[in-house]
């Protein structure tokens, strides 16, 4: 097996915007041999979720996993995204263990390069449709410029929202708030948006704007996208599906 890169901060190469030396730059996410489990292995309350879980992202691609409630769909996507650590195996992303990182480290990685939509938004209701794009910058800053304002409402206009930024999420449509999510998961120019049944809660209109929204983005930005989904309509229009089942992940070039 290749020895792993070391990882390089791009401050280093003049391009981090915060100079914190704790981010890598993603060029392919890779998954070896990833299981997840709970509880005591000796216990009644044990649970061994996943069972091995080998897989590839590649910059730009689009990938739907499928399957049954329980089988860990969630549980993966946490883990692809550094909320979580396997219980063992592998989690590399351009060759660095995101386990090697300290709790910090992970959090600044998250905020840089991964966006999340979750199937809920979590939207603050005190907040209007622009602030709540914002929250994310505010992680590594004290205030926001104006160039990365201008960004917001650039992508909030991009989501069909250039004329609700001053409203709050009370004042949205169910597909409204969650095209707010969406462009709030890309504020920080994510390579890789994970969703988590993004479209669960919306009516049939609604779900095929939000899948049309992230299959064009994916195009137009080359931002690498990952969906958890129960419908096949919705799977089928992403490059690769996968299935998981019973601890384990199968599809097409696996």
């Amino acid at each position: 097996m290749s020895r792993a890169k070391q990882w390089v901060c791009p401050c280093i190469l003049g391009r981090c915007r915060t100079r914190c030396r704790t981010y890598i730059g993603y060029q392919v996410i890779e998954l070896r041999q990833v299981r997840k489990s709970y509880g005591n292995p000796a216990g009644p309350d044990y649970v061994e979720v996943l069972k091995g879980i080998d897989l590839v992202i590649r910059p730009g691609q689009t990938m739907a996993i499928m399957g049954p409630s329980g089988s860990g769909k969630t549980t993966l996507l946490n883990l692809i995204g550094a909320l979580d650590l396997p219980t063992s195996g592998n989690i590399l992303w351009d060759g660095q263990d995101i386990a090697a990182l300290s709790d910090q480290q992970r959090a600044a990685f998250r905020n840089r390069y991964i966006g999340f939509i979750f199937q809920m938004h979590h939207l603050l209701p005190q907040c209007t449709a622009l602030e709540n794009v914002l929250i994310p910058t505010l992680a590594t800053r004290r205030s926001v410029d104006q160039a990365t304002i201008e960004r917001a409402k650039d992508l909030l206009a991009r989501v069909g929202l250039a004329g609700q930024i001053d409203k709050r999420p009370g004042q949205l449509s169910g597909g409204q708030r969650q095209r707010v999510a969406v462009a709030r998961a890309l504020i920080n120019t994510p390579r890789l948006v994970l969703a988590d049944e993004p479209t669960g809660s919306l009516d049939a209109d609604s779900a095929q704007a939000i899948i049309e929204l992230l299959l064009e983005l994916n195009r137009h930005d080359g931002v690498a996208i990952v969906v958890v989904t129960h419908a096949q309509a919705i799977a089928k229009r992403f490059g690769q599906v996968c299935q998981l089942a019973s601890g384990l992940l199968s599809g097409d070039g696996l």
